[in-house]
């Protein structure tokens, strides 16, 4: 009797479907998402990985297929822990509450109906997957159609997602379809803040003030730039022209590299960051061996500040795609930040070099040292940026190089040319103060 009963046990628990209690943390996961007002009800389209989802029982038979008659509960389970709970919806300044789930379905790994809106939202409404279908539950897609309940089609939507969580590493694309017709297209990894979905160009230029102004103060090379052009003049009017040089360059090939306008090719970032190292040295050099003439060092910032403002642009890649539809306006943000953390930059520097060669170290010795400290760390930066450049081929001399090096020659001598105008007028005033 008792081996009838332990055969039936053993019978139970080979035939009965088994679950999913935990798993690992992929390592790579991707999210795709759409987001559409629509009259009085916005709706959320959104594509997870089945395996991404943890803390969830999924029903699964034999060996992890998918139990599709049985997982429509805890579909919706995965879709409320793991989608809804890790996004917050704004509409104006207004957290929208949590959303009604219209559709959630398992996709195959093969499906590519999420190229489009309309593609997805038609694939999420359409037949559900055979139940008989063989489905490994770590392949398959979640599929979610969310729909929440706004006031106007018409107002500003931002959200806040958050899933991080779901792997090692994430990678979200989000695609805002506007009202009136357009597309407004994100890429990101981790979890980016609060995005504005179209924002306004007041909420864009807020926000890339405060990225150039992060920019600046985070950047080492930038700040062992603005080092070197400080330690041999610690004189706020004559840095003024000096600063105001580098800031109107960099703006400048900053705004060209946003307009496609600068090299895509993959030698050309390290390139640049070896230039960047290359000035820096440079200017440390210079410091050192005494040959700074201030008359002549506003031209010296301007020519490398054409090369930083290309560094400014990598960092600028990924952000971008938050300025909506003012990218100028958001270029010029962005360069006011780098401005004011410049202005913070000096503010600080200025008087602790004061201070530093008035009362601890003879000025001349002074600027020698700190220029060597600044030129040792540029030496190695540029070692082993050249290093990382010659891993690259270099281009080819062909039509489109040379018709890119053209543009580029025509803008730094149309550049040349107003400077030396500026250059020329102001000399002139100061011969003649009456010359209005």
């Amino acid at each position: 009797m008792h081996s009838a009963r332990l055969a039936f046990a053993v019978a139970v628990l080979l035939l009965a479907p088994a679950r999913i209690v935990a798993h690992d943390i992929p390592a790579s996961v991707i999210v795709h998402a759409f987001v559409k007002p629509e009259g009085e009800r916005l709706r959320l389209l959104v594509r997870v990985p089945l395996g991404a989802m943890r803390d969830v029982d999924f029903p699964v038979r034999g060996e992890g297929l998918l139990d599709l008659e049985r997982a429509d509960k805890s579909l919706r389970d995965a879709a409320t822990l793991w989608i809804a709970g890790n996004i917050d919806v704004y509409e104006g300044a207004t957290l929208l509450g949590p959303p009604e789930i219209v559709r959630a379905r398992v996709s195959l790994p093969s499906d590519r109906s999420f190229v489009t809106y309309d593609g997805a939202l038609a694939h999420v409404r359409g037949p559900r997957l055979p139940n008989d279908m063989i489905v490994y539950w770590q392949q398959a897609l979640l599929d979610v159609l969310f729909e929440y309940p706004i006031q106007s089609e018409s107002s500003e939507f931002s959200i806040r997602p958050s899933f991080a969580r779901l792997g090692v590493r994430v990678l979200t694309t989000l695609r805002f379809l506007l009202p009136g017709g357009g597309v407004r297209a994100f890429e990101y990894s981790g979890d980016p803040g609060l995005v504005r979905l179209d924002p306004r160009r007041l909420q864009a230029a807020r926000t890339f003030v405060g990225l150039g102004f992060a920019h600046i103060l985070g950047g080492t090379d930038h700040l062992l730039f603005l080092l070197c052009l400080v330690v041999p003049v610690r004189r706020f009017r004559a840095l003024v022209a000096i600063v105001t040089s580098f800031t109107v360059a960099h703006s400048i090939t900053l705004i060209a590299s946003a307009l496609d306008v600068a090299p895509n090719a993959l030698w050309f970032q390290p390139l640049i960051e070896t230039l960047i190292a290359a000035s820096i040295l440079y200017m440390a050099v210079e410091n050192i061996f005494g040959m700074v003439n201030v008359q002549r060092r506003w031209m010296i910032a301007f020519v490398f500040g054409l090369v930083h403002g290309f560094g400014f642009s990598f960092a600028l890649r990924d952000t971008l795609q938050f300025a909506g539809a003012h990218l100028i306006a958001s270029l010029l943000s962005f360069n006011l930040g780098v401005e004011l953390g410049q202005l913070l930059v000096l503010a600080v520097l200025v008087p602790a070099l004061q201070v530093l060669f008035r009362f601890l170290v003879d000025d001349r010795m002074g600027t020698i040292v700190v220029s060597a400290f600044v030129a040792h760390t540029a030496w190695h930066r540029l070692v082993d940026r050249w290093e990382r450049l010659r891993q690259f081929e270099w281009p080819s001399l062909d039509v489109l190089l040379l018709l890119g090096l053209v543009r580029w020659v025509i803008l730094l001598v149309a550049i040349a040319a107003a400077g030396w105008v500026m250059v020329a007028v102001v000399r002139r005033r100061r011969r003649n103060p009456a010359v209005d």
